[in-house]
């Protein structure tokens, strides 16, 4: 089985075009539905990051609010936060790919959207990345009303820069000219690489 790891920074329709895997039959692990699984009530992250990280627990679950209030200016509480999370992620990661592997796709595809930033890009065959020019992706995140224009500019600041994962990625999905386009590119990429699977075997 090929997998193939999808990622793209914040705003460039990533999970628009993990959408068209799925469409398209691919197996599809999401890291951001395992995570919100991770951190609803009664979810494995719920304890170790109350004990970490007073008062982030509301309801029963992780407030992912006040959880990036308190480590998006502290180093060291983001990598306290990582210590925990990434192991559990991981986890459900090793459990996607048993299930895939056992219901005989020849290609899975691995939705990460920190996927260079944590080295996951090591354990993909190959990478896509999913881009957009920058005016495009400030408009999109603008528009979701979601968060300000600095905690973007924070965001984006963390992230390996667009142009670097376009370099060393083995696909780019552009979003740029629409879905429909970005569509053409995806099926092409699931032709190819189960035509490889195939002939691999």
């Amino acid at each position: 089985m090929i997998i193939l790891g999808l990622t793209g920074s914040i705003g460039m329709g990533k999970s628009a075009t993990a959408a068209m895997f799925a469409d398209g039959g691919v197996p599809v692990y999401d890291a951001d539905a395992a995570v919100h699984s991770i951190y609803a009530q009664g979810g494995l992250a719920v304890e170790p990051l109350g004990e970490r990280f007073p008062g982030v627990i509301v309801d029963g679950a992780v407030s992912r609010q006040r959880l990036r209030d308190i480590v998006m200016e502290d180093p060291d509480a983001m990598k306290d936060l990582e210590a925990i999370v990434h192991p559990l992620v991981g986890q459900t990661q090793i459990e996607f790919r048993t299930s895939a592997l056992k219901s005989g796709a020849g290609l899975a595809v691995l939705d990460i959207p920190l996927l260079y930033e944590t080295g996951g890009d090591q354990r993909c065959d190959y990478v896509a990345v999913v881009s957009a020019p920058p005016e495009v992706q400030r408009e999109r995140v603008m528009a979701r009303n979601e968060m300000s224009e600095s905690d973007f500019e924070k965001i984006v600041a963390k992230q390996v820069p667009d142009a670097e994962k376009r370099a060393r990625a083995d696909f780019i999905i552009s979003t740029a000219f629409g879905f429909d386009f970005a569509r053409t590119h995806v099926n092409a990429i699931i032709h190819l690489l189960t035509k490889m699977d195939r002939e691999e075997r």
